[in-house]
């Protein structure tokens, strides 16, 4: 493992909820108020972290592996290996993961990864049982959702409400994400079981919102508000507002444009001219950073904190971190114990490979 202090250089950005103007000041030397180490090295487009109550951290890589760091030492052998008809093509393959919040007594995990039927690229959401440190497949939770080698959503959480939420992107076909009858450009919501729930926006429907282009990332704050991490067109990258039954726009719209003749919910904040390319989000609930959503950024290469109000539904700050140091960065999460996880992304054709990439990077509160 290796451990490193750094002053990092911040590029402070200031934006409001209703101003989408950005006013730059200049860059300065800040003290990085965590440690960082990194704790596992030469993996491969490492996708998606979840943690255990126990402790452990487990991790896809895109290339069809969940991988277990425990102690704080990465263990030797995959916990699962997917097999054709899995592919990982594009940004397809093994994407996002969540541990059952009774892992210890159910031995769950649920995962979401690409395969081929036919000629055709597909995504599915699958329920794992793990025994004996070996994983396989317990039951398909969703099938069929639309999938190809640009924009497959893939993130997993699990709510607070203990259901599945799950990000699916519009698999190049933006027209997919303004369609009701398909699963594709949505978040949706299910139960642990695959059910729907009753309480869904619409009846019999997994689908929780629509009209998502790529959606990256999940996080909840501590009242409950759900966030969500958007690649935009063009930049115009966005961070959202859940609701649920709400629609967001693409491809009618996108950024801060407004949608004739559709009631659409327009974004928290969004890029404007600039990408950021968002994947993985985490609310910080302790440490330095407590009270902010945390940003993982992959063409931008950079973390970025936003301070938001205290109800959660403002923005008053943009601050970015690590810019430039470890390349793109594709997943973030926090702890119980207010460790930072990030994971970098630059074997995934997009990046440029470092000496020891990919990496999982834990920011140690100092």
């Amino acid at each position: 493992m290796k451990k490193i202090t750094l002053n990092i250089l911040s590029n402070m950005i200031f934006r409001s909820h209703n101003e989408v103007k950005v006013k730059r000041k200049s860059i300065i030397s800040r003290q990085f108020p965590y440690e960082i180490e990194v704790i596992a090295e030469n993996l491969y487009v490492p996708w998606g972290i979840d943690i255990s109550n126990e402790g452990n951290l487990y991790f896809t890589e895109r290339s069809g592996t969940i991988r277990i760091i425990k102690d704080g030492k990465l263990q030797p052998q995959p916990l699962i290996t997917f097999r054709p008809p899995f592919v990982s093509q594009g940004e397809g393959g093994l994407m996002g993961i969540a541990i059952d919040l009774n892992y210890a007594q159910n031995h769950y995990i649920y995962v979401m990864y690409s395969y081929v039927e036919g000629n055709e690229i597909f995504n599915r959401v699958v329920r794992l049982f793990e025994n004996n440190n070996k994983a396989s497949i317990d039951r398909v939770l969703l099938d069929k959702i639309p999938g190809g080698r640009i924009h497959n959503g893939g993130r997993l959480k699990i709510g607070p409400d203990q259901k599945l939420y799950i990000t699916t992107g519009d698999a190049g076909n933006s027209a997919l994400a303004q369609d009701l009858t398909s699963t594709a450009g949505k978040i949706l919501r299910i139960e642990l079981d695959g059910s729907i729930p009753k309480d869904n926006p619409i009846t019999n429907s997994s689908i929780y919102s629509l009209g998502h282009r790529n959606p990256q990332g999940l996080a909840w704050n501590w009242k409950n508000v759900l966030y969500e991490s958007e690649h935009g067109q063009a930049a115009h990258d966005e961070i959202n507002i859940i609701n649920p039954g709400v629609n967001y726009g693409w491809p009618i719209a996108y950024g801060n444009e407004d949608a004739k003749g559709v009631m659409i919910k327009k974004p928290l904040i969004h890029s404007e001219e600039e990408t950021w390319a968002p994947s993985g989000i985490a609310f910080v609930n302790q440490g330095a950073w407590q009270g902010k959503l945390l940003v993982a950024c992959l063409r931008g290469q950079q973390l970025l904190s936003i301070t938001l109000n205290k109800n959660g539904t403002v923005v008053n700050k943009v601050e970015a971190w690590l810019r430039n140091e470890y390349g793109r960065l594709r997943e973030v999460i926090q702890g119980k114990d207010g460790s930072i996880y990030l994971t970098t992304s630059n074997k995934d054709g997009r990046g440029t490979p470092n000496i020891g990439d990919d990496k999982i990077i834990r920011l140690i509160p100092k």
